[in-house]
């Protein structure tokens, strides 16, 4: 199992890649502006991603609120690896359609303007169906610091399962 966060994941796979809040100590009573040029763009590692994922983040967390907000865009078929949030995580779809599945099996398609609520604790997965690309907006949330639990890979079988679950 991978117990870091994801920024911390891929702090330590993209070289000298941090992500924190750009507010400082004089600004804390002030509104922070987090322009597109100053947050953090990369592609999904490939040990926690299966298939081509950018991941875009449009706000970190900090002192005040403890969840952070990103983009992440899916090529067809492509999917995370299996993870859980100690704190939750709300999915938005903007573009195309969206898996998302569970070790028990449960598996919910999705569609731009709907929204996922993953709670606390639940090993689960998520990407898009094989024959087209989407991108979901997520706000996730921190607890004790950890926003994710990485785990292993979804298997292709695994997937073709889901797909069938709801074709």
């Amino acid at each position: 199992m991978f117990k870091k966060s994801l920024f911390q994941s891929v702090a330590a796979t993209l070289v000298g890649m941090t992500v924190g809040s750009s507010a400082t100590a004089e600004e804390s009573h002030s509104q922070t502006h987090y322009s597109e040029d100053t947050q953090k763009s990369f592609a999904g590692p490939s040990d926690l991603f299966t298939g081509e994922v950018q991941v875009d983040i449009v706000f970190p967390s900090n002192e005040s609120a403890h969840y952070s907000g990103a983009y992440v865009t899916f090529s067809p078929g492509a999917r995370t690896a299996w993870h859980e949030h100690p704190a939750g995580q709300h999915m938005v779809v903007t573009q195309g359609t969206a898996l998302t599945g569970t070790r028990d099996g449960h598996v919910i398609k999705f569609h731009e303007g709907e929204a996922v609520w993953c709670p606390p604790d639940l090993d689960h997965w998520h990407g898009t169906t094989p024959d087209a690309p989407m991108k979901h907006f997520v706000v996730t949330a921190s607890k004790d610091g950890e926003n994710v639990i990485w785990k292993e890979k979804v298997s292709n079988e695994d997937y073709e399962k889901a797909l069938a679950k709801v074709e």
